[in-house]
């Protein structure tokens, strides 16, 4: 296979992906929507009970909307994560997957196609949400924006990985409710998205140690560091350890011969 032809079947498949978003209006408007609620309205009782928090990079007492700032772009990239997970059950249940997955080139490639568009799509999220927390007047520095373009990637990815990961275990879409529950709200909130981490640890120290192994506290942080022109190392690798691991699984799940769907009757469609 020529370079050309990866090119067409990534080009192909992100600019897929793209547009489908751009057309379903309601999935961009959602996404922002709940971030939101939780910036506006829920922030003002939690900052009347916390006062103000202080958590690294910051150096001194910050407003509770800068801080959760970070942790609720961790959201929308979290739940763009499992949207991109429930398209691939109804493109398997419609038969489209099927298709994809028959061409010639390798399947890992394929899913990582499937993995980079639905990052791009989660990226266009996040800065339209920083847009609108700018607009009132909720602000990093400027040279931030920038920084974060490489986290938005690197946890976006990861997040993307544990959805593929999840939607090869999905036989239907009548099951992505559990997963909603079982999955998306514990990562959510045992980590680092709304509370410091030495504030969970004055409340439960169990908690405290699921928040600090927690892969999305992991990829909160690095996006909270890289907002506020920081870099946060261990929280890199661990994002980073955390894609591969979920990714080796993934495509292991979609494998035909080795998959979890063979294992339950079944091949990917």
């Amino acid at each position: 296979m020529k370079i050309l032809h990866y090119w067409r079947a990534l080009s192909g498949i992100v600019g897929r992906e793209i547009l489908r978003f751009l057309h379903q209006r309601e999935r961009f408007i959602s996404a922002l929507v709940r971030p939101l609620v939780w910036l506006f309205v829920f922030a003002a009782g939690f900052r009347a009970a916390l006062g103000v928090a202080i958590s690294p990079p910051y150096e001194t007492y910050i407003l509770y909307e800068v801080y959760i700032t970070p942790g609720l772009i961790g959201m929308i990239q979290l739940f763009n994560g499992m949207q991109s997970s429930l398209s691939m059950v109804y493109d398997r249940e419609m038969g489209s997957m099927r298709m994809l997955m028959v061409c010639p080139l390798p399947r890992w490639f394929l899913l990582c196609s499937k993995l980079i568009a639905g990052t791009a799509v989660s990226v266009l999220q996040a800065y339209a949400f920083l847009a609108i927390a700018w607009a009132y007047d909720i602000r990093a520095p400027l040279a931030g924006y920038l920084y974060i373009l490489p986290a938005l990637l690197i946890s976006g990815m990861m997040l993307g990985a544990l959805g593929l990961l999840l939607s090869s275990f999905i036989k239907q879409l009548e099951n992505f409710a559990g997963v909603m529950n079982f999955v998306i709200f514990p990562l959510f909130f045992m980590s680092t998205a709304l509370y410091p981490l030495w504030k969970i640890k004055e409340s439960s120290t169990v908690l405290y140690q699921l928040a600090q192994y927690n892969p999305f506290s992991q990829a909160v942080e690095l996006i909270r560091f890289a907002l506020y022109e920081q870099f946060n190392l261990t929280a890199l690798i661990f994002t980073a350890g955390a894609f591969l691991i979920f990714m080796t699984a993934a495509i292991m799940g979609y494998n035909p011969s080795k998959g979890m769907m063979v294992r339950k009757g079944g091949g990917p469609e």
